[in-house]
């Protein structure tokens, strides 16, 4: 698959929710989690969808139990947690795994294609990868990088 638009995955109430619909937009992707160290970042997350959603910008958060199961959450538990706790409303998808054996198809791609800097395993919760209009990877960001950190790179994308 040559960009994000092809992948379909299902939403928090298991509904199918096709990634195309973000073509001609450029996401943030994040595979995000409720009991992390870097869980206040879902408010900075929330500023820059805010921010930037009527200029073609999106995040798009993939929970994921696969760090010390800090998502204990399923479901739209998961997205009221981001709701209530952190006013955040952007969309999120169903947990997924997002490094191993069971790696979802969509983070098997998202650290294996675009510029090498940002391929690699997942290490850690709030991963950030910057998608552009056409769905190809084109930045990474690590998990202590601060959400207000990337605006630059995401105004420049737009």
């Amino acid at each position: 698959m040559s960009n994000v638009h092809g992948f379909t995955l299902n939403d928090l109430s298991g509904l199918p929710a096709p990634l195309s619909a973000y073509k001609g937009k450029v996401v943030l992707a994040v595979n995000t989690a409720s009991r992390c160290g870097f869980t206040p970042q879902l408010q900075g997350l929330q500023s820059l969808h805010a921010e930037f959603k009527d200029k073609g910008f999106s995040v798009v958060g993939f929970p994921s139990n696969d760090f010390l199961g800090q998502e204990p959450l399923e479901g739209v538990g998961i997205a009221e947690f981001c709701r209530l706790r952190y006013a955040a409303d952007f969309p999120l998808y169903e947990k997924i795994h997002v490094r191993g054996r069971q790696i979802h198809p969509l983070y098997a791609h998202l650290t294996t294609s675009g510029p090498e800097s940002t391929q690699g395993p997942i290490r850690w919760n709030f991963t950030k990868f910057l998608i552009d209009r056409d769905g190809n990877v084109v930045e990474r960001f690590a998990p202590n990088v601060d959400p207000a950190a990337m605006r630059t790179a995401i105004a420049a994308r737009l």
